[in-house]
């Protein structure tokens, strides 16, 4: 049944004009597209997370008096050199994990969870340095703990 003047529209290999198949399985399937955004919100969750861990380890790095206390008052007292270089690596590790994930690699269900625990465990560690500042990437972190953990899918065919 097509309207007059206009051809029938073609949306996913399917005839708009046409109501669905009454046995049709797919008809009563919930989208997938909130499961979809959610890996695309973790992967660009770790790439924020970890630019922010490379921009304080720059930080850490550089510039001794840029937080609120002494590296003898972190919860593991060490020079804020050494907590810059984990950061900074542990940033490029978020980074590399995202881009992996974004690219719906297998290997990311495991590796996301563990490198946003560890990402919490740092940012846990350098709390007083700056709470606000690391209590929000501690959020995130768990925030991608979650979107991977429940939402990552087997099948990529469904992509």
């Amino acid at each position: 049944m097509s309207h007059p003047g206009r051809a029938g529209v073609i949306v996913l290999g399917m005839d708009t004009d046409r109501p669905p198949l009454a046995n049709d399985p797919q008809a009563d399937a919930p989208p997938r597209r909130v499961w979809r955004g959610m890996i695309a919100f973790a992967s660009f969750m770790l790439l924020l997370v970890g630019g922010f861990h490379v921009l304080g380890g720059f930080v850490a790095l550089l510039e001794d008096d840029g937080y609120a206390v002494a590296s003898d008052d972190l919860l593991i007292p060490m020079s804020y050199n050494a907590w810059g270089i984990v950061h900074m690596a542990l940033g490029v590790g978020m980074v590399l994990t995202g881009v992996a994930l974004f690219y719906r690699q297998p290997w990311t269900r495991s590796a996301v969870p563990a490198i946003a625990f560890l990402s919490a465990l740092n940012n846990l560690a350098f709390l007083p340095a700056a709470p606000a500042w690391f209590g929000l990437m501690i959020v995130l972190d768990i925030l991608v703990i979650f979107a991977v953990v429940v939402h990552f899918d087997d099948d990529p065919d469904d992509w």
